[in-house]
């Protein structure tokens, strides 16, 4: 069954053609929304493309056919692109909307598994989107076809992705309330400590001193700080074992000679993902965060980025 599907995906490539590219740019000039429908299997599909459209840049949403001509189709304008999903391109509830989609002036652009169809040819743009043959063992259930119109309808909303030049940060505003809206709007700025909140001593200062702000952070860690703020190194647990295994004296060793120079680092404005990444890669649990200059701005470890639902 899975092989049927993936032949009739396969099958759609040598179908992108002119005709795909008319249709794309047809998408690209539309100064209104694009207006997605079809009913039965066609119209789950509809609703997941427009849905799809929608968070990739392109502003859509899904009218009901048969609901279109009992007054929704009030929502089209002449500005706007209607795209219209049939496998047999015969589907009465979309042909009677033709003539008023015409009659408007609103283009017509039809994925169908039948290009000599109805809707094929009134369409002013036609996309073959059907299969040779439907995963059913019967052959009539919608199978193979609505998998084809799913994957041809991707196929539309990331090439009019690429032609807009679509973001990363535009993907996120349109993603706000979710884990992908997390991962890509927040900041290090949004989830570091900052002030005291971030534990930091003089290079100066003794072992002691370093325990005692370790202890009053609570991040298993302290930064260490010239007089200008300057990070010139990271006293941390791992530090503080590898101390006492050296029978380092904890009053009288000063902290630059037990800490970790050049630690990892991290500018406020990057995104908090990148700091996950960072601390995976360099399989640490902190980070400090500092300004182009390497003044201590603030410091995070892993625990802030689990409690902010980053990781």
């Amino acid at each position: 069954m899975l092989a049927i599907e993936a032949q009739a995906i396969t099958d759609l490539i040598a179908h992108i053609d002119a005709r795909f590219e008319q249709a794309i740019r047809i998408l690209l000039q539309c100064r209104g929304r694009v207006v997605v429908s079809g009913i039965g299997k066609s119209g789950h599909i509809a609703r997941k493309i427009a849905a799809t459209l929608a968070s990739t840049g392109t502003p859509a949403f899904f009218v009901h056919p048969a609901e279109a001509s009992h007054g929704d189709l009030g929502m089209v304008t002449r500005d706007d692109v209607f795209l219209a999903l049939s496998n047999s391109g015969e589907t009465g509830e979309l042909l009677v909307l033709i003539p008023v989609l015409k009659r408007q002036g609103a283009k017509l652009v039809a994925l169908t598994g039948n290009p000599a169809s109805t809707l094929g040819r009134e369409a002013d743009v036609h996309l073959y989107a059907g299969a040779r043959q439907e995963a059913c063992p019967l052959n009539l259930a919608p199978t193979a076809s609505t998998t084809a119109a799913l994957a041809l309808g991707d196929a539309i909303a990331v090439a009019l992705m690429r032609a807009r030049g679509f973001t990363q940060d535009e993907f996120a505003r349109s993603h706000p309330g979710g884990a992908l809206g997390r991962k890509l709007l927040t900041l290090v700025r949004d989830v570091m400590r900052s002030g005291n909140e971030a534990p930091r001593i003089a290079e100066t200062s003794s072992l002691t001193d370093a325990l005692l702000e370790m202890s009053r952070g609570r991040m298993g860690m302290t930064a260490v700080v010239d007089p200008s703020q300057v990070v010139k190194g990271i006293f941390t647990d791992g530090d503080l074992r590898r101390a006492i295994s050296k029978g380092l004296d904890l009053r009288k060793t000063l902290i630059k000679d037990a800490m970790s120079a050049n630690p990892r680092t991290i500018g406020p404005d990057r995104l908090a993902a990148e700091a996950v990444e960072i601390m995976e890669r360099g399989k640490v649990t902190q980070l400090l965060v500092v300004d182009d200059q390497d003044r201590l701005l603030g410091a995070l470890n892993i625990h802030d980025l689990f409690r902010n639902k980053v990781v």
